[in-house]
């Protein structure tokens, strides 16, 4: 198994190309899933979203104004994680594959997302 580690230009985010110990850590997001958190290392309240209930290629602004801090994309689709409530690329935004990617602690605080046809 192999480990793969991205340090983000504004931060340290770690990206697991397998979900060996991440899967653990990460509250169990289940295959099919984008898994969002409001504190690092997966704390708190997890939000679920799945390709069933989620507009492809829509902005999603997260609920309440309540930030995502860590998440993970098990969707299988590329995710671009946004600053902006309102999918502005005016803030911070990076794109994560789909199909197990693991973001413990976010370079910026996740207010909406996207996620890709392919």
């Amino acid at each position: 198994m192999r480990t793969t580690l991205l340090v983000a230009a504004l931060g340290t985010a770690a990206l697991f190309s397998t979900p060996f110990a991440a899967d653990a850590a990460s509250g169990g997001c289940a295959a099919g899933q984008l898994c969002l958190w409001p504190k690092t290392g997966y704390e708190g309240p997890r939000e679920t979203h799945e390709l069933s209930d989620t507009d492809i290629e829509s902005c999603v602004p997260l609920p309440d104004g309540r930030p995502a801090r860590s998440f993970v994309n098990r969707t299988g689709r590329p995710v671009t994680a946004f600053q902006s409530a309102e999918c502005a690329e005016t803030g911070e935004f990076d794109t994560y594959p789909g199909g197990g990617t693991y973001v413990p602690d976010s370079p910026y605080a996740v207010r909406a997302f996207k996620i890709a046809e392919r």
